[in-house]
């Protein structure tokens, strides 16, 4: 019983999982990034140095990346470059993972 009731939970997540990894990217690109640049932070860091860490400003470059605005992603933080890449390589190797667990290994298992 409760392996029928996994697997029909797992039927369900999966799905539900992946809609919102493919609908992620779209929000974020919605998003005003000007909302952003407020002046208080939460960087601890920066609060108790009053200088920026190398994670400061990143999720601006990121948000401003996907908004396809490069050089003021470079400007918020120079590891963009290293960063943006990786979590798209990620991101896209999520969406494999899953499509594959959703529709070609559930196909599969049917015949």
């Amino acid at each position: 019983m409760e392996l029928i009731l996994g697997i029909m939970i797992d039927k369900i997540y999966r799905p539900i999982r992946l809609a919102s990894i493919l609908i992620l990217p779209i929000l974020l690109f919605f998003v005003p990034i000007d909302c952003l640049n407020g002046e208080h932070t939460i960087c601890l860091f920066k609060n108790l140095t009053g200088r920026e860490c190398y994670g400061c400003g990143m999720t601006r470059a990121i948000i401003s990346a996907i908004q396809f605005d490069f050089e003021t992603a470079f400007h918020y933080n120079k590891l963009i470059v290293i960063v943006f890449p990786l979590l798209l390589y990620e991101w896209m190797k999520t969406i494999k993972v899953l499509f594959y667990e959703i529709f070609l290994k559930s196909s599969s298992d049917t015949h």
